[in-house]
């Protein structure tokens, strides 16, 4: 059984009485996960599931009265997919005022929905947990670095979807059902979202972009909508977990871009199902492995710090002139940079215009031969 990094922070909230929030994309095991924690007390719980229209059909005109008839004597209430249900900020937060001796969990893949509405009326009473798609990490503790390492080129086009993970010979199966399937289940049940046929083709738009600066005028003449509506459905895809946002880095020198940003895929097995290109990574070109590589570091990065507390703040760097730094980041006010390369022996400088505004940012260069270090 693969161990989830979460489960720790999960117990430990759990044993402070407060309300957990469990956040991240569908398919990812949070109900699985959920399950393994309350494993010895599943008489104690009571599972509801928002995809379910009987949940949904009891939570219209909700009431804590209704709830603690519905409980009896179980004391941990459990809500799968808690965004599908038709106020799900406000039903939590009367769960969390009125029966304080339930413990709470919730789970959901839309944060767009799920936080809406409770994040300041239930303030230093829950917390909200990210659950992503299995990490490099994981799979090291699962079965071991050396194996993982091997695992390297296959990961980069298949990605780290339990399901995928756990049977590689069905995974571009398993990808094209996550992608059509799962993918916009969420989404589309925003009233914020009538074209769906245009969102098919953003995501697509931003998949090929992967790595570089994202133009939203640009992508919306290339799919046929309007800039103000790619960034609106942007937000909404980043709120889903389907994708996430890197913006520029600047301190207001002359030069560096202060509007610009890059989109990233959670998943690469995601990102290469919904343009279904599952080509082997020797078999792709070497600006291919490159957007890949930078794809699958940045996010696995971001896992971590998602699941170590980081609080600090990510951005990427670039010039005018075109020089450019892929990471930047910045905790208690110490910068670093890096840079990411799939082939080690490219040489690689750091960019003078950056050093010179930022002597004092370490500058490292990660390639597949550094993963350790960089997410252990």
């Amino acid at each position: 059984m693969i161990t989830r990094i979460q489960k720790d922070s999960i117990l430990r909230t759990l044993s402070r009485g407060k309300a957990v929030l469990i956040m991240g994309p569908r398919q990812v095991g949070k109900s699985t996960l959920t399950r393994q924690i309350f494993a010895d007390r599943d008489d104690d719980v009571l599972w509801l599931n928002g995809d379910d229209g009987d949940t949904r059909d009891f939570f219209l005109n909700f009431t804590a009265t209704k709830m603690r008839q519905a409980l009896g004597s179980k004391s941990i209430l459990v809500i799968d997919e808690a965004q599908r249900l038709a106020n799900p900020g406000l039903c939590l937060k009367v769960i969390a005022d009125q029966l304080p001796d339930v413990q709470l969990v919730a789970t959901g893949s839309s944060s767009f929905e799920l936080s809406k509405g409770i994040n300041e009326s239930m303030a230093g009473r829950k917390r909200e947990l990210q659950l992503l798609p299995l990490s490099f990490r994981e799979m090291v503790d699962y079965h071991g670095l050396i194996e993982e390492t091997r695992m390297l080129d296959q990961r980069l086009v298949m990605g780290y979807y339990p399901e995928v993970v756990m049977d590689p010979d069905d995974a571009r199966a398993t990808l094209r059902e996550l992608a059509n399937s799962y993918l916009y289940k969420d989404i589309l049940a925003l009233d914020a979202v009538n074209k769906s046929d245009k969102l098919d083709r953003l995501v697509q738009a931003l998949s090929y972009q992967i790595g570089g600066q994202v133009s939203f005028n640009e992508v919306g003449q290339l799919v046929g909508l309007d800039p103000k509506t790619v960034e609106r459905y942007i937000d909404i895809l980043e709120k889903t977990f389907v994708i996430f946002r890197l913006t520029s880095f600047s301190r207001n020198h002359r030069n560096e871009l202060k509007f610009s940003r890059k989109i990233y895929f959670w998943d690469n097995g995601i990102r290469n199902a919904v343009i279904g290109n599952y080509t082997p990574l020797d078999m792709r070109s070497p600006e291919e492995k490159g957007a890949l590589w930078e794809n699958f570091i940045i996010a696995e990065r971001l896992k971590r710090h998602a699941y170590d507390g980081f609080y600090g703040h990510t951005w990427f760097w670039r010039t005018t002139q075109q020089k450019e730094v892929d990471l930047i980041e910045e905790i208690d006010g110490q910068l670093r940079a890096f840079e990411f390369k799939f082939n080690p022996k490219k040489k690689v400088t750091e960019p003078l215009s950056f050093r010179n505004a930022y002597p004092d940012a370490p500058f490292q260069v990660i390639s597949p031969t550094q993963i350790t270090d960089f997410l252990l």
